[in-house]
C-alpha cells in the first residue's frame, strides 16, 4: 500500500450501509419513486423506468432507510457489484435488491463511488456472493470489503483524474458505438432496397412452396439436464443463432444414442434455422457445414429450401425489412411469442431465376463481410475502451495514479 494510505473496512468509513424493504410492494401508476437493483445499471441510476408506491408504504420504508444526495446505490443482485451515486434531491424508496452506503466526512461520495465500480471492489464482491440460482451479496459481506484511501483533498485529486478520463472514454464510447449502428444500418438500408425493388422477372410465393418444414425436438424424450454432454452430438438452442450462422461457444451435446432417439429436430447444411418461440422469435442462421446432423431444441425449427430458391437467397430474403414485418404480424402471444409452423410457411416471399439469386447473393455477401469486418472493429474498440476503464480504476485504487 503506497505511503500515507490507510486500508479499512467499509463498515469503519461509512455512516451507513445498509439495504432497502424486504417487502413486496403494491405498485401505482405514480407516486413515491420506487427503484431496484434493474434501475442501478452501468454506473448510473436509471430515473426513467422507475415504479411508484404510495405515501402509506413510503412512510413504513423511511423507517428504515432514506436515501439522500451522495448516497451510493450498490446492486446486490441482477448487476451484482455495480453502484451509481444519488444525483438528485428528491424522495424515493428501494428494495432489499439495493444497499445504501453513506461515507463518513474521511471519505469523498465520488472516491467511493469509483471504488465500488473498480476491479479491486469486483474481485471481493465476487468471492462474497452467497446463492447458486441468483447470487446475493449479503450486507455482512459488504460490509467487511476492504478499502485503501489517501487523505480527502488526495481522493478529490484522483476523482478529478478518472471523472475527466471518463468523460473523454464514454465520447469515445458513444461515437464507437454509433459508427457501429451506422454499419449495421448501411447494410440494412442495401438489404431494403434489394428486396423492395422487385422487377417483372420475380416470382411471388409462400414459403411452404419453395421450402419445406421441420419442428425442433419437444417430445417426452426431449434431454434432461444430466444427459447434455461437453462433446458429441450438438443440440442447438436459439441462443446458438449469431450474425446468420452457428456459434458454437455456449453449444451443448448430446450422445449419439439420444440422438437417433429423437425423430425430429434433425437439420442439414444449408437450412435456414428459425426461432419460432421465446423473445427471439424471427431470427434466423443457415446451417454451417460442421453442424450438419445436428439438432434443434424445441425453440427452433427448420426451413429446408426447394429447387426453386438458393438457402444463402432464402435467407437475405427472410431477413428483409419487408419480410420481417409479415413475420412480426404472424406472432402470437405476449408473455411467450410464438410463430405457428402454419402461419411460418404462409409468409409470402419474391425470388428471380436461380441464376439471378446468386447474382443477389454475391452482393450481399460482399456488403455484409464488410459490415461484418467493420463491428469487428467498433467492438474491439469498446472492448479496449472498457479495458482502459477497469486500468484506471485499478490503477487509481492501488495508489498509482
Amino acid at each position: 500500500m503506497k505511503p500515507g494510505w490507510q486500508k479499512k473496512e467499509l463498515q469503519e468509513v461509512c455512516e451507513k450501509i445498509t439495504d432497502g424493504t424486504h417487502q413486496t410492494p403494491k405498485y401505482f401508476e405514480n407516486g413515491i419513486l420506487f427503484l431496484s437493483s434493474r434501475n442501478v445499471t452501468s454506473e448510473k441510476i436509471d430515473w426513467e423506468n422507475v415504479k411508484f408506491i404510495d405515501e402509506l408504504q413510503h412512510c413504513e420504508m423511511q423507517k428504515r432507510v432514506s436515501p439522500k444526495r451522495g448516497d451510493i446505490l450498490l446492486a446486490k443482485n441482477g448487476t451484482t457489484g455495480v453502484g451509481a451515486m444519488v444525483d438528485r434531491d428528491v424522495e424515493f424508496d428501494i428494495y432489499v435488491s439495493l444497499a445504501l452506503l453513506r461515507p463518513l466526512e474521511m471519505i469523498y461520495p465520488r472516491y467511493l463511488l469509483h471504488f465500488v465500480n473498480s476491479p479491486i471492489a469486483r474481485e471481493q464482491f465476487n468471492k462474497r456472493l452467497k446463492g447458486v440460482g441468483v447470487p446475493n451479496l449479503h450486507l455482512k459481506e459488504i460490509r467487511e470489503v476492504q478499502i485503501s484511501y489517501p487523505s480527502f483533498s488526495e481522493q478529490k485529486r484522483i476523482v478529478a483524474i478518472l471523472d475527466e478520463a471518463f468523460a473523454g472514454i464514454a465520447t469515445a464510447k458513444a461515437n464507437a458505438e454509433k459508427n457501429l449502428q451506422n454499419a449495421r444500418a448501411l447494410f440494412e438500408s442495401h438489404l431494403a432496397q434489394t428486396f423492395s425493388a422487385i422487377d417483372k422477372n420475380w416470382k411471388k410465393e409462400t414459403l411452404g412452396a419453395v421450402c419445406a418444414i421441420g419442428d425442433g425436438n419437444y417430445s417426452s424424450k426431449y434431454p434432461k439436464a444430466n444427459e447434455f454432454l461437453k462433446d458429441g452430438i450438438p443440440f442447438i438452442t436459439a441462443t446458438n443463432l449469431k450474425n446468420g450462422t452457428i456459434d458454437s461457444e455456449e453449444m451443448r451435446y448430446i450422445s449419439p444414442i439420444l440422438h437417433k432417439s429423437l425423430l425430429k429436430g434433425h437439420v442439414k447444411n444449408g437450412d435456414l434455422i428459425v426461432v419460432v418461440r421465446g423473445s427471439n422469435t424471427g431470427k434466423s442462421s443457415i446451417v454451417p457445414d460442421k453442424f450438419d446432423g445436428a439438432n434443434l431444441n424445441s425453440q427452433l425449427a427448420f426451413l429446408r429450401p426447394n429447387s426453386l430458391i438458393a438457402n444463402k437467397f432464402l435467407f437475405y430474403s427472410f431477413n428483409s425489412p419487408i419480410v420481417q414485418a409479415n413475420v412480426r404480424k404472424k406472432i402470437s402471444g405476449s408473455a411467450q411469442p410464438q410463430l405457428p409452423n402454419n402461419q411460418l410457411l404462409g409468409i409470402q416471399i419474391s425470388y428471380p431465376p436461380l441464376i439471378d439469386q446468386q447474382t443477389v447473393v454475391a452482393q450481399l455477401d460482399i456488403l455484409q463481410n464488410q459490415t461484418i469486418q467493420l463491428e469487428l472493429i467498433y467492438q474491439q474498440k469498446l472492448a479496449a475502451l472498457d479495458e482502459l476503464k477497469k486500468s484506471l480504476l485499478h490503477q487509481a485504487f492501488s495508489g498509482e495514479l
